[in-house]
């Protein structure tokens, strides 16, 4: 069976956990890409006569700050120590969580409850595979056409209408999986 890549690929996350050891590359660009992608999305909010409130902004912006999965409560928490005012109240983070996911700018991962910035231009009906790090908790995201292709004609021949196209792998990722970070010979 021939290999093939997942077109537009992003990666969730940094490996600074990893002792003597800064973000990768991949995590430097996402947190470069904020600003821009902040941006991107009051424009788009701009052109669909759609507000990007100052909560639905500070909770974007915390997630693509993060570079990693949070989850509510996560972002609240985190919201309350960036600003030192008042905490904000559950319902107010998911009525700004629910607007950024209808409109794209976020996605939420069902395994882990959470929520994450997407830097990325969906099409309506795109595929997206999140690839989740069991040792790290990174998350990388790819679409694949081949794979939506293949998962309709599936579907459609068990007559299952999917209502997210969304797949969640966990597992291992290159960083964590390189020989300097793989436990010593014995112990598994």
């Amino acid at each position: 069976m021939a290999e093939h890549a997942l077109p537009r690929a992003g990666h969730h996350h940094e490996h600074a956990h990893h002792p003597g050891e800064g973000g990768c590359a991949h995590a430097q660009d996402h947190a470069a890409r904020g600003p821009a992608a902040l941006a991107e999305a009051e424009s788009a909010c701009a052109a669909r006569g759609l507000r990007l409130t100052p909560i639905r902004r500070q909770v974007l912006n915390a997630l693509y700050a993060t570079h990693r999965p949070m989850s509510a409560y996560d972002l609240i928490d985190r919201l309350a120590a960036e600003g030192g005012a008042k905490r904000l109240a559950p319902i107010t983070v998911y009525r700004a969580l629910d607007f950024l996911l209808e409109n794209g700018f976020v996605h939420k991962l069902e395994s882990r409850n959470a929520f994450i910035a997407c830097p990325f231009h969906h099409a309506p009906g795109d595929l997206v595979v999140f690839m989740i790090c069991e040792e790290c908790g990174g998350v990388d995201e790819a679409v694949s056409d081949e794979l939506r292709g293949a998962l309709s004609h599936l579907a459609a021949a068990q007559g299952f209408r999917p209502s997210a196209n969304v797949i969640e792998l966990a597992g291992c990722c290159a960083h964590c999986g390189e020989p300097a970070h793989a436990p010593p010979a014995g112990r598994a």
